[in-house]
């Protein structure tokens, strides 16, 4: 029975997967021109070292003074109208409408649960591809247990895509730098999204970050004391790992492979590896919350357990969930219901 259901479920998740028609292999890129703007470029000049060497002393730069690099001028321009915040991003890319942060406030609501608003609020980090729609459900189930939510649109998608786009492809791509770079993006887009927080008198803050956006929301928690709870909705180590081995990222792999190799990616993209901040991680006092499905293809369960054994390791404060599912049947029902109830009842508990 076991082996069938999990015949089953990745049957299912291919079904899923297969769904997106639109999905493009774009040539590989070493993009160094999105490095023009990162602090470490001013320290590390290129000095005739070919593109991946310059990139490899660029990640090892970043990971010395990771505080800089994810550093920020908090906007000045935040607008509430009706229930979606708009500002302008700290950080500048080519493209208009990724510029412009989206997020949509989901205000704590009187309810039997809840009979008075408290102070607590979550930042709720989509999935990859997610569309605009996607995730306000749970940001209203937590809105009903007293605490405010406010879901960002990631860099590159939704309404902060290009128009020449029908994917989020600029958020994670075979352009190495690019995606160095909307990673940084999103980290420092998240922690706006904490000042403005604070500013409407929010006290304690948490995060839910679902696949790609819990790698971001993992990047943001250990460079910001202010995220105190923090929900890891599909969660791995390694970022090169996912797009080499994920179900949903074959396509990117196919633009990067016959040029790079696993081993190489890994050293290229070791800037924006959750693996790579977990000890400055772990300096900060957090809770967490680690759920993944146990026939992921996307996320590899392996991951998954590795990232639960370094919080074991460690002494990090957390409690695990594992679904019977996969990647996208998390999404369906029953699972989405499952991870719903585990993410809320935590929230509850915790924040």
């Amino acid at each position: 029975m076991p082996e069938f259901y999990r015949r089953w479920v990745h049957a299912r998740e291919e079904e899923l997967c297969s769904r997106a028609t639109d999905r493009v292999v774009r040539p590989f890129e070493w993009g160094l021109d999105w490095t023009a703007a990162w602090p470490c470029a001013s320290i590390q000049v290129r000095n005739g070292r070919n593109e991946e060497a310059y990139l490899r002393l660029l990640n090892q730069t970043i990971l010395e003074s990771s505080d800089d690099f994810f550093g920020y001028q908090t906007p000045t321009d935040f607008s509430l109208t009706g229930a979606m915040l708009r500002f302008t991003s700290a950080v500048a890319t080519p493209y208009p409408e990724n510029n412009t942060v989206h997020a949509q406030w989901f205000p704590a609501r009187i309810s039997p649960i809840a009979p008075k608003p408290s102070k607590c609020a979550v930042l709720v980090l989509p999935h990859w591809n997610a569309s605009a729609e996607q995730h306000a459900a749970l940001c209203r189930a937590i809105s009903l247990l007293g605490i405010s939510a406010l879901r960002l649109s990631l860099p590159y998608h939704d309404y902060r895509m290009p128009p020449e786009t029908v994917r989020a492809d600029y958020a994670v791509s075979a352009n190495v730098a690019r995606t160095i770079d909307a990673t940084r993006q999103a980290v420092i887009d998240t922690r706006s999204c904490l000042d403005w927080l604070e500013t409407q008198g929010y006290e304690r803050l948490g995060m839910v970050g679902t696949s790609l956006g819990s790698c971001y929301g993992f990047l943001t928690s250990a460079h910001d004391d202010r995220l105190r709870v923090n929900v890891f909705n599909h969660c791995s180590t390694q970022f090169a790992d996912v797009v080499w081995t994920g179900l949903s990222t074959q396509h990117i792999r196919r633009g990067v492979e016959p040029l790079m190799d696993l081993d190489r990616l890994r050293k290229v993209w070791r800037a924006i590896t959750p693996a790579s901040y977990i000890h400055k991680f772990a300096h900060k006092q957090k809770k967490s919350l680690l759920i993944y499905g146990a026939y992921d293809t996307t996320f590899l369960p392996e991951f998954s357990r590795q990232v639960e054994a370094g919080f074991r390791q460690l002494g990090l404060d957390h409690s695990t969930i594992e679904l019977p599912c996969g990647h996208y049947t998390m999404g369906e029902a029953p699972f989405k219901f499952l991870d719903g109830y585990h993410i809320c009842a935590f929230l509850k508990r915790i924040l």
